[in-house]
C-alpha cells in the first residue's frame, strides 16, 4: 500500500520569501525608530499621503514619477501639517530646523534658492526626503508583489 503525503508536503513552498519580507519590515521598522524626533512627527502626514496615492496605476509606480506631481504631494504634506499641528509645536519644529539654515545663512549674503526657484524651506526639505524614501519603499514591495510567474 503506497502512502500518500498530504498536499502541503508533497507541493513545499519556500517559505523564505516570508521571512526574507519580514526582515525587510523589521528593518525598515527599526530604522524609522532612530529617525530625529522631527522627521518622526512628519512621518504620519508622508505616510497618509503615501496611503492615499497607493492604488493600481497611480503616478508613484510610473518608470519616472512626474516632478510636478512629487512636488504637489510634498505641498499638500506641508499644507496639512501646518493645518493640524497646534502652532507652538510647529514653532518647535520650524525652529529645530531652522537653526542649522540659520547658520547656512550667515556664511552668504544673499539668500540661495534651490532648482524650482522656491526659497530654500529645510522643513519642505525634510518633507521631500522622507515622501522620496516612501515611495521608493513602496514601489519595491509593489513590485516583489506584482512578480509574474508565467
Amino acid at each position: 500500500m503506497e502512502h500518500k503525503l498530504p498536499y502541503y508536503m508533497a507541493y513545499p513552498t519556500d517559505l523564505r520569501d516570508f521571512d526574507e519580507e519580514r526582515r525587510e519590515q523589521r528593518d525598515v521598522d527599526y530604522m524609522k525608530s532612530m529617525y530625529p524626533v522631527t522627521a518622526k512627527r512628519l512621518l504620519p502626514y508622508v505616510e497618509e499621503e503615501c496611503d492615499r496615492m497607493e492604488y493600481e496605476g497611480s503616478m508613484i509606480y510610473d518608470e519616472y514619477p512626474d516632478r510636478l506631481q512629487l512636488y504637489m504631494m510634498s505641498g499638500r504634506i506641508y499644507d496639512r501639517m501646518k493645518a493640524e499641528e497646534k502652532q507652538e509645536v510647529r514653532e518647535e519644529i520650524e525652529q529645530e530646523m531652522s537653526q542649522e539654515a540659520e547658520e547656512e545663512e550667515q556664511m552668504t549674503a544673499q539668500m540661495r534658492r534651490n532648482r524650482r526657484g522656491r526659497k530654500e524651506d529645510p522643513l519642505r526639505d525634510m518633507i521631500d526626503v522622507l515622501l522620496y524614501h516612501e515611495i521608493l519603499r513602496r514601489r519595491c514591495t509593489h513590485r516583489r508583489n506584482c512578480r509574474r510567474y508565467y
